[in-house]
């Protein structure tokens, strides 16, 4: 195995480029750096510097490596590829500045991100299947061809691409030579999935994932009573993984067995958070990592 642990700004409370509600990014990034973490994620486009001198001189202040950046839009539609197109050219190139590896693709949410209301289809029709996997293998060429990095699709919760049915569907309509993808492994819990279970079965296509645990109770009370993704956010449906329902060392072990080679980044989705609460999480959940073998 050959883990490269990072973390993420999510693990700040870190949605937008810009949010009073956030910390600067001059906090992310010194305590990102006092918990022990080489590895960071770009976060929002913008949240960063995005001059790529700047943002180098920066990280290398720190000794930072710079994993990977998101795209995050709609890809089902027939309008999807040039609109992501002009995002990717946007935020590809610093990527490619700063020897990052990865494009991480994430779909559009089919509910309001705060509200809860249904704004979208929740399933994709037959034509938005091919549509979807057309465009997904087509940015992956892109990405490769243009700028050097491997797209790599990230399921995510309450879009069209959540439950492991959808996800394995997804791995069998596009070109492994250019699309890979992300495993979030506290999505795929939240979603009803096993991301033990998964990580075994489709470790071939599986280079880098999002790390975090889910409190199934909290998930369950979000179920029950169809609180919106945001709300379950902040009652705290999201947990370091000690504490969560995910077998850590379980799924160590699948990595070990499958002879991983990639890279894990810490994401606990925090927003909006107090800004004395990332830092010890941070730092807790490093340890922890340490202690089972994934740091």
């Amino acid at each position: 195995m050959k883990f490269e642990l990072g973390i993420a700004p999510d693990s700040w409370g870190v949605w937008f480029p810009s949010d009073p509600q956030q910390p600067p990014f001059e906090q992310f990034l010194d305590e990102a750096s006092r918990a022990g973490y080489r590895t960071i994620e770009l976060g929002p486009y913008g949240y960063l510097p995005t001059d790529p001198v700047a943002l180098r001189a920066l990280l290398d202040s720190y000794k930072f490596r710079l994993s990977g950046g998101f795209i995050f839009g709609n890809l089902h539609a027939p309008d999807a590829w040039e609109k992501r197109r002009i995002e990717i050219d946007t935020a590809a190139p610093l990527l490619q500045a700063l020897g990052a590896e990865f494009c991480v693709l994430i779909e559009s949410m089919y509910t309001d991100l705060f509200t809860g209301e249904q704004i979208a289809e929740s399933e994709l029709s037959e034509e938005e299947w091919a549509t979807l996997a057309e465009n997904s293998n087509r940015i992956g060429a892109y990405v490769a061809d243009r700028y050097g990095l491997k797209a790599a699709f990230h399921p995510h919760a309450q879009t069209k691409i959540e439950r492991e049915d959808q996800i394995e569907r997804y791995l069998d309509m596009t070109d492994p030579s250019v699309v890979s993808m992300c495993l979030d492994t506290g999505h795929h819990a939240y979603c009803g999935g096993d991301p033990v279970r998964f990580m075994r079965d489709h470790h071939d296509r599986i280079p880098y994932l999002h790390i975090k645990s889910v409190n199934q109770g909290i998930r369950a009370e979000v179920a029950a009573a169809g609180i919106p993704f945001a709300d379950a956010v902040k009652m705290g449906a999201f947990t370091e993984p000690k504490d969560g329902v995910i077998d850590f060392v379980a799924f160590r072990q699948v990595l070990v067995d499958v002879a991983f080679t990639g890279i894990g980044i810490v994401e606990q989705d925090l927003y909006p958070t107090a800004f004395d609460r990332p830092y010890p999480i941070a730092v807790s959940t490093r340890n922890y990592l340490s202690d089972i073998g994934m740091a």
